[in-house]
C-alpha cells in the first residue's frame, strides 16, 4: 500500500472542506453527515468523537464500523481518476467520500447519492 500524505491528515481538517463545498451550493451539514454515516457506518456521536479526537484519515476509515455494501456502486471520475479503478483500498474509500460530496454539491438527490 502506498503511503500518501493524505492518509496521515486529520479527518477534522478535511471535514470542514466537505461542509464548505456543500454549503456553498445550498446543501446542509446534516446532508454531509448523512453521507458520511451511510458510507462509514458511524453514527453522529461516533463521527463527532472522531472529529474531536483529531484522528487521521487512515484511522478514521480503519475504525469505521462498516463500509456500506453499496459503496462499490459509486463510480465516475474524481480528481481525474475513475473511483472504481483505484487499486489502493484506503485511497478508494477516500475518493468514494469525495465523489459523494461532489454529487451533493452538484445538486444530486440524496436517494441517488446514497445508491438507494
Amino acid at each position: 500500500m502506498t503511503n500518501h500524505k493524505i492518509f496521515k491528515m486529520p479527518f477534522a481538517k478535511v471535514y470542514p472542506c466537505y461542509l464548505t463545498k456543500a454549503e456553498k451550493k445550498g446543501r446542509t451539514k446534516a446532508e454531509v453527515d448523512t453521507i458520511i454515516h451511510w458510507l462509514t457506518g458511524y453514527d453522529q456521536v461516533a463521527l463527532d468523537h472522531q472529529i474531536a479526537s483529531q484522528v487521521d484519515i487512515e484511522t478514521f476509515f480503519a475504525q469505521a464500523p462498516q463500509l456500506h455494501p453499496n459503496a462499490p456502486k459509486i463510480t465516475g471520475l474524481i480528481c481525474g481518476h475513475r473511483v472504481e479503478q483505484i487499486e489502493d483500498p484506503l485511497m478508494q474509500k477516500i475518493r468514494y467520500l469525495d465523489k459523494l460530496i461532489d454529487e451533493l454539491a452538484k445538486g444530486k438527490a440524496m436517494a441517488k447519492i446514497l445508491r438507494s
